[in-house]
């Protein structure tokens, strides 16, 4: 049996829910579900991976890249792609990553750092869709007086461990010529962390919209570094199990081609979307049109330009290199993720141009 003593936050989620499990407890649930997977694929199975497959379960949490699914689970399109999608919505972005990583779903909506997280602690993955570019909308916001990241030095900062913003925090301060030993970590769920800065509990705050929202709300808060400023560096994707990719590639590419479908079809119902997104995030119609400049959704082009093999950060290939080698010189990840069948183009490729 696998377990974690330690305790959970006592902060709640933004629906007023009890709080998700933080990223040690992601760990130790990936390590023990892995373990009961190698037990049950000793033991045999009566599945046939080339039959038909059923209906498929993706997931997504609060992020505008990823409402777009909401927008065509409403519209029909997963359907009309004829493919059985089941959308199920996180609260908490890391339990969405601990639900792929275990089985407990078969497709998920998570940034390149997060999946390359996942892979090295033995989970097989696959990225078949680049959904957009984080280009502002994930931030490090400080409160009044505290105007550049080396100002937050031995400040007190609030994000959720081992995910996207924990990841922008590092960069933020290693070009500062600062690290994670130069502050107050503190370990909260974004929605919680984005609380406890308006809140005025904390000096800083690494957040995704729409939880920047929550946390610019405090009287005088700015932010002091955005996703802008590293290019390339949170790409978000539409990432399967290795199996699922391997034995139904039919189901995989019907929802690749979906995204398509969905992003035609916000293209020529631009307001109709927005409420969809807008409700799905939480927040106001006018509040989710603010994200548009910080979240840059890829086209089938650049998704198959991301995919070419390349020596910058605009290259999957060569980002993937760049951040398994960040995350194991900080300490996220114990192992050098393997990068050996992470990226799989073929289904972009094979999208009706």
């Amino acid at each position: 049996m696998c377990e974690d003593s330690r305790p959970v936050s006592p902060h709640r989620r933004w629906d007023g829910s009890a709080p998700p499990r933080p990223w040690a407890r992601l760990v130790a649930a990936l390590s023990c579900a892995l373990a009961l997977v190698g037990c049950a694929a000793l033991a045999g199975c009566s599945v046939h991976p080339n039959a038909p497959r059923g209906r498929i379960v993706l997931g997504f949490s609060a992020w505008p890249g990823w409402f777009p699914w909401q927008v065509a689970q409403e519209q029909g399109l997963f359907a009309k792609n004829k493919v059985d999608v089941e959308l199920k919505y996180f609260d908490s972005y890391t339990d969405s990553l601990n639900a792929l990583a275990t089985g407990a779903i078969d497709a998920n909506s998570q940034t390149l750092n997060d999946t390359l997280a996942s892979v090295s602690g033995g989970a097989k993955q696959t990225i078949v869709l680049v959904n957009d570019n984080s280009t502002g909308n994930d931030k490090i916001i400080a409160a009044e007086g505290i105007n550049t990241v080396a100002d937050l030095k031995g400040k007190k900062i609030a994000v959720e461990q081992g995910t996207v913003d924990h990841y922008l925090l590092l960069l933020a301060l290693a070009q500062a010529n600062l690290s994670e030993k130069d502050i107050q970590l503190v370990p909260l769920t974004t929605d919680a962390a984005a609380a406890a800065f308006a809140a005025g509990q904390v000096d800083a705050v690494g957040a995704f919209a729409p939880f920047t929202t929550t946390a610019l709300a405090r009287p005088g808060s700015r932010a002091v570094a955005t996703s802008a400023q590293f290019a390339g560096a949170i790409p978000d994707h539409l990432v399967v199990s290795a199996a699922l990719a391997k034995d139904h590639p039919t189901e995989v590419q019907a929802m690749v081609n979906t995204w398509f479908d969905t992003l035609e079809w916000i293209k020529n119902n631009k307001d109709a979307a927005i409420e969809i997104m807008a409700k799905r995030g939480g927040v106001s119609a006018a509040d989710y049109r603010t994200y548009d400049a910080g979240t840059t959704i890829f086209t089938r082009q650049q998704n198959l330009e991301a995919f070419a093999s390349g020596t910058t950060p605009a290259h999957l290939d060569y980002q993937s290199g760049k951040i398994a080698d960040f995350l194991v010189s900080t300490g996220l990840a114990k192992e050098r993720p393997a990068l050996a069948g992470l990226l799989d183009d073929r289904f972009v490729k094979a999208v009706p141009a």
